[in-house]
């Protein structure tokens, strides 16, 4: 199965969100960095083929990587745009599901990412690596 390119959303205002996000975790809380980029790795891997209890998909083609950490539950929601995978929002909840609101920005993000790909395609040339 070949690799699937995993990018993630450019904002209009040039930040990454969920990779500026990453970062902040990082310096926060290493495990759950660490977990998150396992996570991301295995969709790097498995693409479509990811399904529960690491992935999932929500609706109106928004899909969740589910990492769990202490009382936490972390969300990554992104999309499929052909070969490539578009994380777009991060969701932090104590319950099963991803609130409503995250789930709307990320719908959000996604049709502004259809509308014009070159503008909000943000390709982490590390892989997830060290440098998040």
């Amino acid at each position: 199965m070949p690799r699937t390119e995993v990018c993630f959303y450019l904002a209009e205002d040039g930040t990454v969100p969920v990779f500026d996000w990453l970062r902040q975790l990082r310096r926060q809380d290493r495990r759950a960095y660490a977990k998150c980029v396992v996570r991301i790795q295995r969709l790097a891997e498995e693409g479509h083929a990811l399904r529960r209890p690491e992935a999932d998909y929500l609706r109106d083609g928004i899909h969740e990587l589910r990492i769990r950490h202490g009382h936490v539950n972390y969300r990554l929601l992104y999309f499929f745009h052909g070969r490539e995978v578009v994380i777009l929002a991060h969701a932090l909840t104590k319950e099963s599901q991803v609130p409503d609101a995250d789930i709307e920005r990320a719908l959000r993000r996604k049709i502004a990412f259809e509308a014009n790909p070159d503008d909000h395609l943000w390709e982490d040339e590390t892989d997830g690596e060290e440098d998040a």
